[in-house]
């Protein structure tokens, strides 16, 4: 059996955490140290200025021994982590509507080219789900269309803008939350569409887009109706191997949504959340706020590691494919970027509001 130091490594390499405040802690440098973990993600709680986030997240690498996945939500409106930092940028809703492919394509690039000059390496968009009525309320400007066609169009041009910035992106939240009317933040979405339907829609830009997206993740919502059983998809063999595995044939990272969601927790706690969602699938579960939580997440995977010797080989082989990904990713590979200085950060803010005159211009000229 390996040494617990061994499976600590390995354990680690299947969590990415979130923390509170600005600067590296002590407490939070020695839980790096300790975890070694796949990555951290940032929030706006974390971000007062670029430099201070530049530090934060250099503290954080060198902390770990290997690339960290340094990764930030960042959309474009509702989601926008840097808009009081840098400057606003336009809602993917508003960019798709400019019906432009060049524009897709920089709204990409300019938002890679921001985060990038931070000092992060990975965007966990773009957002998938399709536009349908049920989900208007809570998803928003988040989405494209209720057009799967004009979705993959959309983001395979963002995609290629985050890569030209050196930006690994992240299509989320599969299998879909285009038909949830709740927010999975809170509780878990419960959709009654059939697998069919599934399949021809929501399903259709993983389905495309296998070989251009590099990492998945999964939502928290419930599909009774097509997957007969009321498990969240973060929690499903069903969604992770059947589905996305076996059927799409996706061979990235998978990667579970926040695991202190609502949508979660709602039937488990961390400890059998955590546990559950790698067994069904995922290489990376996201523990993204709470210490308490974070360690309960780690400590749990460890212990049933462990113990069980099958899950311990799906850990190894989870483990092994997030160390593989990253030796050959160029984004993960890159040096760190130097300090971003206040030329930097002007010009970062030129073509951030240069480009919402682009699409605020194509909508006029698209009206008239």
């Amino acid at each position: 059996m390996p040494r617990t130091s061994d499976l600590r490594a390995l354990v680690g390499q299947t969590l990415i955490l979130g923390f509170e405040g600005t600067e590296i802690t002590s407490k939070l440098r020695a839980t790096l140290m300790t975890m070694q973990p796949a990555g951290v993600i940032l929030f706006a709680r974390n971000i007062a200025e670029p430099q201070q986030t530049w530090q934060l997240l250099h503290d954080c690498q060198a902390a770990v021994t290997t690339p960290l996945f340094r990764g930030v939500d960042m959309e474009g409106g509702t989601v926008d982590r840097l808009k009081n930092v840098i400057s606003p940028a336009p809602s993917v809703a508003d960019v798709a509507a400019a019906d432009n492919k060049a524009l897709f394509r920089l709204h990409g690039r300019r938002i890679g080219e921001e985060i990038r000059a931070l000092g992060f390496n990975v965007d966990y968009a773009p957002c998938l789900d399709l536009g349908f009525e049920a989900s208007r309320s809570v998803l928003t400007s988040r989405t494209v269309s209720d057009d799967p066609g004009e979705t993959i169009l959309f983001a395979r041009e963002f995609l290629k803008g985050l890569a030209e910035a050196g930006v690994i992106g992240c299509g989320k939240h599969f299998p879909g939350l285009g038909e949830g009317d709740l927010d999975s933040h809170k509780a878990t979405p419960v959709i009654n569409k059939d697998f069919k339907r599934l399949w021809n829609e929501d399903l259709l830009p993983y389905r495309k887009m296998t070989r251009e997206l590099q990492q998945v993740m999964v939502c928290h919502a419930s599909y009774p109706k097509a997957a007969k059983e009321k498990l969240p998809a973060s929690r499903s063999k069903f969604w992770m191997k059947d589905i996305l595995r076996k059927k799409i044939g996706f061979k990235g990272l998978v990667l579970s949504d926040d695991m202190e969601m609502g949508g979660a927790l709602a039937a488990a706690s961390i400890d059998e959340a955590a546990v559950e969602t790698l067994r069904a699938g995922a290489d990376i579960i996201l523990v993204c706020r709470n210490e308490e939580y974070v360690w309960r997440a780690f400590n749990a995977v460890l212990r049933e590691t462990e113990r069980d010797r099958r899950f311990r080989t799906q850990i190894e082989r989870s483990a092994k494919r997030v160390l593989a990904f990253k030796k050959k990713s160029k984004p993960l590979q890159a040096r760190f970027p130097k300090a971003p200085d206040e030329a930097c950060i002007n010009k970062l803010r030129r073509n951030m509001w240069e480009l919402s005159e682009e699409v605020r211009l194509a909508h006029i000229a698209g009206s008239s």
